[in-house]
């Protein structure tokens, strides 16, 4: 399916496909990425990046004033944050109008499994298949008189396309376990398996601690069945956005 993105004002906006690692992530030896669900997500859309980088401050009040923004840098960028809605809201212009293909939509949100100290990204979802406006990244801050920093090249927004309707066709349902007896013989096999191995990790020199974690998720594969799914996948490669063909 095609994505589009077509620039509004001057440049188009720096996108690129979001990537797996994160700072904090990093900071923990390597142990976050054996996630295997939270690299998928990680990478499951793409990042759009802040130009000109500045430190905004908002005092608690609701008025459009009551967000304070220095712009660190002016030479060749431009300022994407500002106050528009008041509330507390810091507001990015996105230059560029993006269309999916019909009945898709877009996934509007703060860059997955980032943080940011005093402030939180809203997340919002955007019919693109038909509709001629642009949208704006918002992030409300949650504390007050509390510096936060936007540097050159941060992500300030990540998107992705989801199928309209979707959630609402789900029927969903509590049922008891044993009504599906492979499922529960797996699930229990697979408990008993993490509990020896959580309980094994701590034994000095066991193949516990020589294995270190266990990788049946990773590897996509259920205790004592087959192999895994021909579509399990343990990583995402998305395409970045192609530059548009030079006028003729």
């Amino acid at each position: 399916m095609k994505l589009i993105c077509y620039p509004t004002s001057g440049a188009a906006p720096a996108i690129i496909p979001a990537p797996v690692e994160r700072a904090w992530m990093e900071k923990t030896a390597g142990f976050a990425y054996r996630c295997l669900p939270l690299n998928i997500a990680n990478a499951h859309g793409w990042m759009i990046l802040n130009d000109a980088p500045f430190i905004a401050q908002w005092n608690g009040g609701d008025a459009l004033d009551s967000i304070a923004i220095n712009q660190t840098r002016t030479e060749g960028v431009r300022l994407l944050g500002g106050s528009h809605f008041g509330q507390g809201i810091l507001t990015f212009q996105i230059n560029g109008l993006f269309r999916t293909e019909p009945g898709y939509d877009l996934w509007v949100t703060g860059p997955v499994n980032m943080f940011k100290d005093g402030i939180q990204p809203l997340s919002a979802v955007v019919e693109t298949d038909w509709s001629p406006f642009t949208f704006t990244m918002n992030w409300r801050f949650t504390r007050k008189f509390t510096p936060v920093l936007f540097e050159h090249d941060e992500p300030i927004c990540m998107i992705f396309p989801l199928k309209r309707g979707l959630v609402e066709t789900v029927e969903a349902e509590i049922r008891p376990l044993d009504e599906d007896p492979d499922t529960r013989d797996a699930y229990y096999a697979w408990a008993r398996s993490r509990e020896t191995f959580n309980k094994n990790l701590k034994v000095t020199d066991s193949p516990e601690q020589q294995q270190k974690w266990q990788k049946d998720y990773f590897r996509g594969v259920v205790p004592n069945a087959g192999e895994a799914p021909a579509d399990h996948r343990t990583k995402v490669q998305l395409k970045p956005f192609k530059a548009p063909p030079e006028s003729r």
